[in-house]
């Protein structure tokens, strides 16, 4: 068992001799220090959200409808008395975590994804990898461990994504996350403000500026002038997002691996049912982080009718809005099965590379450590709905 709560102690004897952490220790002070930080684009990028960003908000703002009850005196307080692990389709992690697929981490940090690869690994954790990542996946891979998963934007160029599934796959990734909530991309001000886009600067498409399949669309190589560079962006703005896509579409994917396949953007029990009765092996609730659709639902208030339809046959995860240890317990309670955790880790590595997201990674490890115990939890096969008020 990992004892992710030892680090507050480590915080404290530090203190001892005069020195507080370099970085804050909640979401909300990495995402201030991050603003007066990383450069306007880079902060808005990562930050915005669709439209008025209601549905961002929400997002967060709806964990506090669901109040954990502690219960005491049950042997669960001591450091090492938790265990916080978990199997999602035989992949033991050390808890229920795993990064979220946040593309063109190259705008906030050159070191980009392979810094969040193998620091998940080192922790213990999973992370799953953008296709709009700036690093190309193998070379991600190198250093992940066997803990990541590989999250796929579906291109409309139909062999450009058979090659990104069957890249991920024999690079060593251990499930295909498939995103259904971004045909296109929302209305997003921050970004429309400052008329910034990174992709058309061909920041965040290494994956396809290394495919061979895509390479072959091309009249000359994107790194042989700066004309064909352009070309392959705008070549890529061609193929971006796909609107034909339909549940029955799942059994292509399943063609081109073996590994186990999720549907992430799911907030509707219908479109949970539909997806795996199609041959999804599980669905990732998520808004996109109230990036797609303003004033939509929140993440956690669709989980619980999703969890009801399809959690008996199918694995269930929750991305949008998590922020802290209770954040994680009340998802895990309402019948997730592990959470994608994304943000504050950003803003870690923008502030400080490796340091920042080992710091942002360890802070919320801790926090929901500490929490279960003194919720008297020893383990997470004890958390479900009967920890929360009304469960």
């Amino acid at each position: 068992m990992s004892a992710f709560g030892n680090f507050q102690n480590e915080i404290y004897l530090t203190g001892l001799g005069g020195t507080a952490p370099d970085l804050p220790t909640t979401a909300a002070g990495l995402e201030a220090r991050a603003r007066e930080t990383l450069s306007a684009a880079a902060f808005a990028y990562i930050a915005g959200s669709a439209s008025t960003e209601r549905t961002a908000a929400g997002n967060v703002e709806a964990f506090g409808r669901h109040r954990i009850v502690p219960r005491m005196w049950r042997g669960a307080s001591a450091p090492d008395a938790r265990d916080l692990s978990v199997d999602l389709f035989g992949l033991r992690l050390d808890a229920p975590i795993l990064t979220a697929p946040i593309g063109v981490l190259g705008m906030v940090h050159p070191d980009a994804e392979p810094v969040v690869g193998s620091v998940a690994t080192a922790l213990g954790i999973g992370s799953v990898l953008s296709t709009a990542s700036s690093t190309p996946i193998e070379d991600v891979a190198a250093v992940s461990g066997e803990n990541w998963w590989y999250q796929l934007y579906w291109p409309a160029d139909e062999g450009v994504a058979e090659s990104l599934v069957r890249r991920a796959t024999a690079a060593g990734a251990k499930a295909i996350v498939v995103t259904a909530d971004t045909p296109g991309m929302g209305w997003r001000p921050r970004d429309l403000d400052l008329g910034h886009l990174p992709f058309l600067k061909a920041q965040g498409i290494a994956n396809y500026l290394s495919d061979p399949v895509f390479r072959s669309r091309l009249a000359a190589p994107p790194e042989s002038s700066d004309e064909a560079l352009q070309i392959a962006v705008l070549t890529w703005v061609g193929m971006f997002g796909n609107h034909t896509l339909r549940p029955a579409d799942i059994a292509r994917v399943k063609e081109w691996t073996h590994l186990p396949v999720l549907v992430k953007g799911i907030l509707h029990p219908d479109d949970a049912r539909a997806v795996v009765d199609a041959g999804a092996d599980g669905v990732v609730v998520s808004n996109h982080g109230g990036r797609q659709v303003d004033n939509a639902i929140a993440a956690v208030d669709a989980l619980g009718p999703v969890a009801d339809a399809v959690g008996g046959s199918s694995t269930v995860l929750l991305d949008s809005g998590i922020r802290s240890g209770s954040d994680i317990l009340v998802a895990l309670a309402l019948g997730a099965d592990a959470v994608l955790y994304g943000r504050p880790w950003v803003y870690g590595l923008g502030l400080a590379g490796r340091d920042g997201v080992q710091h942002a990674l360890r802070c919320i490890l801790a926090d929901l450590d500490i929490t279960m115990g003194l919720a008297g939890l020893t383990s997470l096969a004890e958390v479900d709905r009967s920890i929360l008020a009304g469960g």
